[in-house]
C-alpha cells in the first residue's frame, strides 16, 4: 500500500477540523484542468471549483471559480480594489498555499489567503474542488464551501 501524499493528509486534517462533510477522491491520473476533472468524476465542468491564485499587487488572492468560467482580471481587479491582478507564478502559489498549481485546495494553507467564491457555483448541488494535490479532489456544496472558507461571493466575468 502506498502512503498518502502529505499535502492530501494536511488537507484531510484541515477539512475535518472545519466540519467538512464531503468525500475525498484520489483519481488515478492527475487532473490539471476542470474538463479533465469533470470527465473523471462524471459531472459538468461548471461543477468544478477551480482554485486560482492571483498576485494582487504582491499579495495572494484565491478565486474559487466555476470550471465553466474565465476570470476577467480587469473587472476583478476593479472589484477588489487592486491596481494589478495577474496569474501567480508557481513559486508564489506554493509559498502562499503550500500546494502546487493544479492541486490548490480552498483550505489547508499555511496562513490566511483572501478567498472569493464565484456565485455561479451555487447552481450545483455538488461541487468538486482540489484537495491539496493534482490527483485529489473532494465533494462539497456551495454553502459548505462558503462556510469553510469564509469567502465572500463575487462574479468573475
Amino acid at each position: 500500500m502506498t502512503a498518502e501524499h502529505p499535502s492530501i493528509t494536511r488537507f484531510r486534517d484541515d477539512h475535518q477540523s472545519r466540519g467538512g462533510t464531503g468525500q475525498v477522491v484520489i483519481l488515478p491520473d492527475s487532473v490539471h484542468t476542470a474538463a479533465l476533472a469533470a470527465e473523471a468524476l462524471g459531472c459538468e465542468v461548471g461543477a468544478i471549483a477551480n482554485s486560482l491564485v492571483f498576485d494582487a499587487d504582491g499579495s495572494p488572492v484565491l478565486i474559487l471559480t466555476s470550471g465553466a468560467h474565465r476570470v476577467d482580471t480587469a473587472k476583478l481587479a476593479a472589484d477588489l480594489g487592486v491596481t494589478n491582478l495577474k496569474r501567480a507564478k508557481p513559486e508564489f502559489v506554493r509559498e502562499h498555499t503550500g500546494q502546487v498549481i493544479g492541486g490548490v485546495s480552498p483550505i489547508g494553507h499555511p496562513g490566511p489567503v483572501p478567498t472569493y467564491l464565484d456565485t455561479w457555483l451555487r447552481r450545483y448541488d455538488v461541487v468538486w474542488a482540489a484537495a491539496g494535490h493534482p490527483a485529489a479532489v473532494f465533494s462539497t456544496t456551495y454553502d459548505e464551501l462558503a462556510r469553510m472558507t469564509g469567502a465572500p461571493e463575487i462574479e468573475v466575468e
